[in-house]
């Protein structure tokens, strides 16, 4: 957990996802398409991969990827990004996070 929550702190966004995931792909091209670049982490790609998976859903996102963190802190996973994307809250969390800029 203090792995998962160490990463997610590093940069103004921060995606955990998995290669083979389509959902992760939406959601990692959505927010490349406003103009943020944000760091991303593959779980199935990183050694300790599955102890984060396990970190997430203790976290309450489920399922476990994609998992978005804006500020460091956990927005949440797909359906709760497109959700503030549409409300337009989304833009709002990444400027004040730092992570676009008007």
């Amino acid at each position: 957990m203090d792995q998962v929550v160490k990463l997610a702190s590093k940069a103004a966004v921060v995606i955990f996802s998995k290669s083979s995931c389509s959902m992760c792909h939406a959601i990692k091209r959505l927010f490349y398409g406003q103009g943020v670049s944000p760091i991303i982490h593959e779980l199935d790609e990183e050694p300790r991969g599955r102890e984060m998976e396990w970190a997430l859903k203790r976290l309450g996102c489920n399922p476990s990827v994609p998992a978005v963190f804006i500020g460091g802190k956990f927005v949440g996973s797909a359906d709760t990004v497109l959700t503030l994307q549409l409300s337009g809250e989304l833009k709002k969390q990444l400027i004040e996070a730092g992570a676009l800029w008007l």
